[in-house]
């Protein structure tokens, strides 16, 4: 189990795309958290029915008391990101009946301006606070600070954004249709992810409401 120190952090990436089908996806790669190293996905249908894709249940646990979900999935969930035999990176996701591969291509305009800013400074929650205003007027939806469920607080610090190129995407083996932007926003939480689809690199602060939680 983990420890309930009142504040986790999770490092690695998030990839957030949309599909012509409508189908949206949030996909979490952490190489460092409370948990180890894991791969979660939170998927919106076109139905606008909220799943979460977790590979355990303790995961999945923590997962629902801080965002919001119309149902829960435990299923193998695995990511792997490297290199493709062209150009930048790519990206294959396997959850349960979704199925991703993506590929990776340079910094975004906006990763040009986030690789500016120092790592230390860039994932640092009062600076997350102070600049969570500008983010929200930047990119309609995204919010790098915010209250989720239970009263946590939430800070999302973005140290590198690339975009996604192309990606083939499936649900239960039927094609989702091609690559899309995500709209409308997700709805897991205070913040959905940027409307282009892409990958960034981030820390995730997360702290209690209750220091005692």
């Amino acid at each position: 189990m983990v420890a309930m120190t009142g504040r986790w952090v999770f490092r690695g990436h998030i990839a957030g795309l949309g599909t012509g089908s409508g189908l949206r996806a949030v996909v979490g790669i952490w190489k460092a958290s409370p948990f180890g190293a894991f791969t979660d996905v939170m998927v919106e249908l076109p139905s606008g029915l909220r799943l979460l894709l977790a590979p355990r249940a303790e995961i999945a646990d923590f997962i629902q008391t801080t965002y919001t979900f119309d149902d829960v999935m435990l299923v193998p969930v695995h990511a792997a990101l490297g290199p493709n035999h062209e150009s930048g990176k790519q990206l294959q996701v396997h959850a349960g009946p979704l199925r991703i591969d993506a590929r990776i291509g340079g910094p975004t305009k906006l990763g040009g301006l986030i690789a500016l800013v120092p790592r230390a400074l860039a994932v640092h929650p009062r600076w997350l606070t102070l600049i969570n205003p500008l983010a929200a007027a930047l990119i309609p939806g995204v919010r790098t600070a915010g209250t989720a469920s239970q009263g946590r607080q939430e800070f999302y610090g973005v140290t590198k954004l690339r975009a996604i190129n192309s990606a083939a995407t499936t649900w239960k083996g039927h094609d989702a249709g091609p690559l899309a932007d995500i709209s409308p926003a997700v709805r897991f939480g205070f913040s959905s992810v940027p409307t282009k689809p892409a990958l960034a690199t981030v820390q995730t602060t997360i702290v209690a409401s209750d220091p005692a939680e």
